[in-house]
């Protein structure tokens, strides 16, 4: 009787070792798998949006909007956009040209004009939205405002309005500019065809607002 007890218990260890061990094989497999297909990491870095980063080359232009910050004086901080006459107004200082500045130059500017009233002299100018407008005009297929979020070249411009390859005169194409400082319109002659063949030219910059005309191509009837 005490044999067979005996025997028993053996034959129980032997299967709670056995489970045991199958447990512990199960175990030692589950993490095998999951590292051959690990999960994504997720970053915890915080996203920039490229219209809010300032590249030292960047220049000011109508239609932006800026966030103003004072990290000494948070009362001041604010939100401007710059309006068609190329300013701001501010608290303080009243009217300030930006158009045309980079924002460190910005900076300085209004580090300049609120010194006096900062403890901590610094400031700190980011562009939030840039929009470049340019108005086509002419025989192109898609005559009106152009909107983009970059600076231009003339011939882009008259791309997306449209070509007429049989009235747009790209030879003599004009941009009519209105200068801010001193009121006056100034008019400028590009070809656009030579351009679009690749030959060397003389760059050409726009410049938001800017009105591009196309004429019509002169024919012989």
């Amino acid at each position: 009787m005490l044999k067979s007890v005996s025997q028993k218990t053996k034959e129980a260890a032997w299967v709670l070792g056995l489970v045991a061990g199958w447990v512990g094989l199960c175990g030692c497999q589950t993490p095998s798998r999951l590292s051959d297909t690990p999960p994504p990491i997720l970053s915890t870095a915080p996203v920039t949006s490229a219209a809010s980063t300032n590249s030292p080359s960047m220049v000011l232009r109508e239609g932006d909007t800026l966030r103003i910050t004072f990290p000494g004086a948070p009362s001041l901080d604010t939100a401007q956009s710059i309006r068609q006459d190329g300013k701001i107004t501010l608290d303080m200082v009243g009217e300030m040209k930006a158009a045309g500045l980079t924002p460190k130059e910005l900076e300085q500017q209004l580090l300049k004009a609120y010194y006096d009233q900062l403890v901590v002299k610094e400031v700190t100018v980011t562009v939030q939205s840039s929009v470049f407008v340019v108005y086509v005009t002419g025989e192109v297929l898609k005559p009106g405002k152009l909107i983009s979020d970059r600076v231009e070249t003339p011939l882009e411009a008259v791309i997306e309005a449209g070509i007429d390859n049989s009235k747009s005169n790209l030879k003599k194409v004009l941009v009519i500019r209105e200068n801010k400082e001193n009121g006056q319109t100034e008019s400028f002659k590009l070809n656009l065809d030579d351009v679009l063949k690749g030959k060397p030219t003389k760059p050409f910059t726009l410049k938001s607002m800017d009105k591009i005309y196309v004429p019509e191509k002169f024919t012989w009837w």
